[in-house]
């Protein structure tokens, strides 16, 4: 059971954010506002908030509001703050960057720019317009009823967009906060950004089979690879793959890496649009029948089209195209060897040859 305290504080910062840095968040909390201690967490347990950024860039610092009711309680050592990239709610996607053992002062809106206590080595996620991370806190012991916590807002929790970490009885998973009775948006912001430093964005398409030869009738699959080497984004970039009439029963399905984003799966021909971060890849794997009557050539182009304001330097290598031959069934007789005439003779015996010769 979480417990909650109503109360009214000063915001404060640790430093001024540059000019092409837009701090983004969910709560509405500003200075002298009201807001909600929420209280009750265990070690390990963690409270996240789902950020959308505003553009191409790099998540730079994290902002947690960190109190307690007297708001004068020494500093907590926690065990984590963790960025992941966005996945289905109420779990995040694949973990992009963990600071350890962030130091929460009472009473202030901590801001942290290192993964490091020498501030050395700083923050640096890279995000694309309209794409969502997930920014948690991870506690690092139990918390009693005069400790500080992170706080929420008053004005009501927005959708998909606060989660918790943490048992409710059926083993440790997350959960979406208002689920558990939170009834806030999570203080809890990152820091992005917005100034890129290219708009160059090299995409380039990479196209296999298994099969390398098609059977008529068999099944065949292709994969598909759109990757961005950089060095900038390559949002919205549009994915396309019109198969031959007779390549059927078509299935896709579509991984991403890297922080990059695409449609899970569909069928038929792929128009896709995916989002991808300098680095990353999407992977699409598809699946289906060739024709029983298919003969010749089975011939295949995918291509990943960049979209302004993002350029792409190399576009040769946006198209990947790949012909299939049917599969040969006898080897045997594959180079033709079945239209010869091999004339056989019969060997004398040794004797035979030899009383020949002496003639």
């Amino acid at each position: 059971m979480r417990s909650t305290i109503w109360l009214g504080f000063l915001l404060t910062v640790s430093r001024a954010a540059a000019a092409n840095e837009i701090t983004v968040k969910n709560d509405s909390l500003t200075d002298f506002g009201p807001a909600v201690i929420v209280q009750g967490f265990v070690a390990g347990e963690m409270a996240g908030s789902w950020l959308t950024s505003p553009c191409d860039g790099n998540l730079v610092a994290v902002q947690i509001f960190w109190r307690s009711a007297s708001g004068t309680q020494p500093f907590v050592i926690g065990n984590a703050i963790n960025i992941y990239r966005s996945g289905v709610f109420p779990v995040p996607g694949d973990l992009a960057l963990s600071v350890g053992g962030p130091v929460m002062n009472d009473n202030a809106l901590n801001e942290f720019r290192y993964q490091d206590e020498n501030n050395t080595l700083p923050i640096n996620v890279p995000v694309t317009t309209n794409e969502t991370v997930v920014v948690a806190y991870e506690f690092s012991e139990a918390q009693q009823s005069s400790d500080p916590s992170v706080v929420r807002d008053t004005d009501g929790i927005q959708p998909n967009r606060n989660s918790i970490y943490g048992d409710n009885g059926a083993g440790p998973a997350w959960y979406s906060s208002s689920d558990l009775l939170v009834l806030g948006d999570w203080v809890i912001r990152a820091v992005v950004n917005c100034q890129t430093a290219s708009s160059a964005a090299n995409v380039s398409t990479s196209l296999t089979s298994v099969p390398g030869a098609y059977v008529p009738g068999g099944t065949l699959q292709y994969t598909i690879t759109i990757g961005n080497s950089g060095p900038a984004s390559a949002p919205g970039t549009t994915v396309v793959d019109t198969f031959s009439s007779a390549f059927t029963g078509i299935t896709w399905v579509c991984a991403p890496s890297g922080g990059a984003s695409c449609t899970t799966s569909g069928s038929g021909n792929i128009i896709d649009t995916a989002n991808l971060p300098s680095g990353s890849q999407a992977v699409y794997t598809v699946n289906g029948t060739v024709g029983a009557n298919a003969n010749g050539t089975l011939s295949n182009s995918a291509t990943a089209v960049v979209h302004a304001p993002v350029t792409d330097p190399d576009s040769t290598n946006n198209t990947a195209s790949l012909d299939l031959e049917p599969a040969v069934s006898d080897m045997i007789f594959a180079d033709g060897f079945e239209n010869s005439i091999i004339v056989v003779g019969t060997l004398k015996p040794m004797a035979s040859r030899l009383s020949s010769s002496a003639k």
